[in-house]
């Protein structure tokens, strides 16, 4: 062990640029909701706030602080770590206080705000939607209905609360685990009637243990096919999921119509029961970019900026740095929040520069895509608009990330326009998404009777010019959700 001295160079972020790669990454609802706590923390920031009821107020402020001396030197008021801040508190410090009437007291704001917060929070409160009755509340529901005994019960409600409605309502933890470590054979035989209870319960399938438990417990004497469907799901399960008909043909008897027919009725159980008291979540979706086209055809974006207010430093603070009884306190405070509410500012803007330069340069390259449709969008990297637009790619990253842009094809998030693709015979650039569109429309018009394999398919897809991999095809045909060719093969149609 020792001590030694050594000289280094290292990169490190400063936070003001930190702060600025937040900000870009955020979308529309969470930079609002970010502006929002930063106005809570920071008493010198105050936002421009315009009636909504007087159209001609908004282009009147507009005017008013392209022409303003006060706002221009906002604009130009730059907080940095160094010389103390002397320039910028001076300049601070001497800003005209005849400010627009607009620009209220910063204390009234506050109170005003938090009666805000406050209304909004009763709203919200008020028109909350009731939870739904989860798949657990459900069951104990039914079980506390029914007369079994004490034991039962209580492992009933253990089993109960093992289910999860994501998984389908399954029994995934064997029923040893629920019982003590010195359990005897009387707890497991009243671990077994606890299931069987459970499995008694709506909906039917629930708490099974494995996909054949689970078809077997739906079946009633009732059901058309019914000797038929328990054989093939007790023995058969395996090929049927692979579509080998013949192989079932051989082992049960069953003519080929008698094996679809019973397939078909298979169909009509819940391999997921549980599944049902999944409250589907569709979110809220707010596009940052609005694409407007002129009357030449040619597209232009805009940021929805009217969902961002409009912020500046605070009048009375200002005034306070000119009051001789600012102790030093105070003016420490003040020269803090100053920093931050730049900060922010500068921030916000450098967002909107980013963002606009970024999602126009996708749009100029994805025209194609915007006029015909999702089988004309080109390859696209986010090195290509890093390069176009000047900055890091993880710059491009951050801007496009969690964004949505408003198009005549309706709103689509900003990282759709960037697929990858492989270059034709002809050396032309075709993207991923183009092949899936095409091999989609080759599987629709092949002959059921005889699908096509996966080495067919490169055969089909290279007759139009796209060379692909075996394995691409396998990989896009899987993600897409195509069975394999024998899954896809229609026995009724084979001739025999």
């Amino acid at each position: 062990m020792g001590l030694e001295a050594r000289q280094l160079q290292t990169q490190k972020l400063a936070p003001r640029m930190i702060q600025s790669m937040e900000i870009l990454q955020l979308p529309l609802m969470a930079l609002q909701e970010r502006i929002e706590q930063e106005m809570n923390e920071n008493p010198l920031l105050e936002q421009l706030d315009v009636d909504p009821n007087e159209p001609d107020s908004a282009s009147e402020e507009d005017d008013r602080a392209s022409t303003d001396p006060v706002s221009e030197n906002e604009k130009e008021l730059v907080v940095s770590n160094d010389n103390d801040n002397v320039d910028d508190f001076e300049r601070l410090l001497n800003m005209d206080s005849d400010l627009p009437s607009t620009f209220d007291d910063s204390f009234r704001r506050s109170a005003n705000r938090m009666q805000d917060d406050a209304d909004r929070q009763h709203d919200l409160m008020t028109n909350a939607e009731m939870r739904p009755e989860s798949l657990n509340d459900y069951l104990l529901h039914q079980l506390a209905e029914m007369d079994i005994d004490g034991t039962v019960e209580q492992l009933a409600e253990r089993i109960i609360s093992t289910l999860d409605a994501r998984d389908g309502g399954y029994l995934r933890m064997p029923l040893s685990d629920l019982l003590p470590a010195n359990h005897t054979a009387l707890d497991v035989s009243a671990a077994e009637e606890a299931l069987r209870v459970v499995q008694s319960l709506e909906p039917v399938g629930i708490a099974s243990r494995n996909l054949r438990e689970c078809l077997l417990n739906q079946l009633t004497s009732d059901m058309p096919y019914f000797e038929e469907m328990k054989k093939l799901i007790s023995h058969h399960l395996e090929d049927l999921a692979e579509n080998r008909l013949p192989v079932i043909q051989k082992k049960t008897g069953f003519s080929i119509e008698t094996i679809q027919a019973t397939r078909e009725e298979l169909h009509k159980l819940n391999p997921k029961p549980g599944s049902a008291f999944m409250k589907t979540y569709v979110p809220t979706v707010t596009p940052d970019v609005i694409l407007d086209q002129d009357e030449s055809g040619n597209y232009k974006v805009r940021l929805d900026d009217d969902r961002v207010p409009t912020l500046f430093i605070s009048e009375y603070y200002r005034r306070r740095l000119q009051d001789p009884g600012c102790t030093a306190e105070e003016r420490e405070f003040i020269k803090k929040k100053v920093i931050s509410a730049q900060w922010l500012i500068d921030s916000i803007e450098q967002r909107r520069s980013t963002l606009t330069k970024v999602a126009q340069e996708i749009v100029n390259h994805q025209t194609r895509f915007l006029d015909e449709g999702p089988e004309a969008i080109e390859p696209l990297k986010m090195q290509q608009i890093a390069d176009r637009v000047g900055v890091h790619v993880t710059t491009v990253s951050r801007a496009v990330d969690d964004k949505w842009i408003q198009t005549p094809r309706g709103i689509l998030p900003l990282k759709r326009f960037f697929v990858g693709g492989t270059l034709t015979e002809d050396g032309d650039d075709v993207a991923w998404d183009t092949i899936r569109i095409k091999l989609q429309e080759v599987i629709d018009k092949e002959d059921k009777s005889d699908p096509y394999s996966d080495e067919h398919l490169v055969d089909e897809l290279k007759k139009s010019g796209m060379t692909v991999a075996r394995r691409t095809v396998t990989k896009y045909r899987k993600k897409m959700g195509i069975p394999s060719s024998r899954q896809r093969r229609d026995w009724s149609l084979v001739k025999k």
